[in-house]
């Protein structure tokens, strides 16, 4: 965030006037503008040098994508740089949950997914290799992952679900260039803070890459979404924006696993 979005945030939130308000989104357009024009000059050396027609369809697809979501993803940044929740200390961990800035309602995200030890307490037969207690859980259906949020609401005395598709954006955020995640080259899952230095716009960990994660969003086919991508996926696949992958819900996958939500 460059220090005239940040300057234009304080002033809308020590006088919210419409005024003010204007200001920012055209400053948040201008941003987002930006980042469709580095994608467009991308895309125009990637066709000059013509080494591999792959890459130019990737990209492709990426441009026309942000420049379609542009409206979308403009109203969402405005929404959680306006939102009274936005001030310093939104992003400090509370009980392991952060706030989900511009949500509706009063609602938290986990911190991090799911991991084998918190599963574990729920599942007394879930076993997982030694020393893997702060790996994400996989092999986890849909349905089970719904059972484990019943169990812990139950527990706690407070709503813990999973995130639709669109808190789970709201959540990550766009996911910055120079992220650096588990995907492509790893060889298999890693903790949960490995890459603890790449954090979601609300704070959180390890949202890209290491292992897809549920949400409660279905397909017209019926299937579940599933986003962020795993270890075994492609860079371009982990973005926030992809929105292509879904899975079956009564089958466990080795690469997908799940983060909840807190309401209340």
């Amino acid at each position: 965030m460059n220090e005239a979005t940040k300057t234009l945030i304080a002033a809308y939130h020590r006088n919210p006037s419409q005024v003010n308000y204007d200001a920012l989104k055209r400053q948040v357009e201008a941003n987002y503008d930006a980042v469709i024009a580095r994608k467009q000059a991308k895309l125009e050396e990637l066709r000059k040098e013509a080494h591999n027609q792959d890459i130019i369809t990737q990209m492709e697809g990426m441009v026309d994508e942000v420049v379609k979501d542009r409206d979308h993803r403009v109203a969402q940044t405005m929404a959680r740089f306006t939102d009274k929740r936005m001030r310093p200390g939104a992003r400090t961990v509370h009980a392991g949950f952060l706030p989900l800035i511009d949500a509706k309602g009063n609602v938290s995200v986990a911190y991090t997914p799911v991991t084998n030890k918190e599963y574990a307490a729920y599942d007394k037969h879930h076993t997982y290799p030694k020393g893997q207690d702060n790996y994400p859980v996989v092999n986890v259906s849909y349905p089970e992952a719904l059972g484990y949020c019943k169990w812990l609401s139950a527990k706690d005395g407070k709503t813990y679900r999973l995130p639709t598709q669109d808190e789970w954006e709201l959540a990550a955020g766009h996911m910055p260039k120079d992220a650096d995640f588990n995907c492509g080259i790893g060889k298999g899952l890693t903790a949960v803070d490995a890459h603890a230095k790449t954090t979601g716009a609300c704070g959180g960990i390890d949202f890209w890459g290491n292992c897809w994660e549920w949400t409660s969003t279905q397909k017209v086919n019926g299937e579940q979404i599933v986003k962020g991508g795993s270890w075994d996926s492609n860079r371009m696949a982990c973005r926030t924006e992809y929105r292509d992958e879904s899975q079956q819900t009564n089958k466990s996958y080795d690469n997908v696993g799940f983060r909840i939500v807190r309401e209340g």
